[in-house]
């Protein structure tokens, strides 16, 4: 279910991602986004609607220490909010005593994370992301394009719902200095 994309362009962040809700062979197209503000965050969510409910209603992170960089931050506090957060909202998963939440993509002063469902923390050094079923569809429409960041994320999604039956369109994108 689903295609996330992200990508940072002149220290902003875009997020952009599609409306289908996936069970089996059946999907919704779902009014509730995919892609929203928390606080500082901009975020957009595969996986799970609840994880994204928790994501976007519940989750509250501590501000970050002005000692501390921005990966140590979010490898530290934010996952430990996140962690929190899933728990007690029913979310996070138990196997064999590890823990595991869900994928989802982050944007935070002016840099875009991809958070695994493991809690592990990446940011890609060319600055684009993806998550979801169609997210290997959708990395390649963005490395095969240039110019506006908004259209390269919407023709990302388009491709993607055109090759992916996990996809669907209405798209949303959003951006965060």
């Amino acid at each position: 279910m689903t295609c996330i994309v992200g990508l940072v362009d002149n220290n902003k962040v875009y997020i952009g991602g599609d409306s289908a809700g996936v069970s089996g062979h059946d999907i919704t197209i779902r009014r509730d986004e995919k892609v929203f503000a928390n606080g500082h965050f901009l975020m957009g969510f595969t996986t799970s609607f609840r994880m994204g409910q928790l994501l976007r209603y519940e989750l509250k992170v501590p501000e970050q220490p002005e000692d501390m960089d921005d990966f140590k931050y979010m490898v530290t506090i934010f996952i430990k909010a996140v962690r929190e957060c899933l728990g007690e909202g029913g979310f996070l998963k138990k196997n064999n005593e590890v823990e595991s939440g869900g994928s989802f993509l982050v944007g935070y002063k002016g840099r875009l994370y991809e958070i695994d469902d493991d809690y592990q923390v990446g940011s890609a050094v060319d600055n684009v992301l993806a998550v979801g079923c169609g997210a290997k569809v959708a990395l390649g429409a963005m490395y095969a394009s240039t110019g506006d960041p908004v259209g390269r994320i919407r023709k990302a999604l388009e491709i993607s719902e055109r090759l992916s039956g996990g996809v669907r369109s209405p798209f949303l994108i959003k951006s965060q200095e």
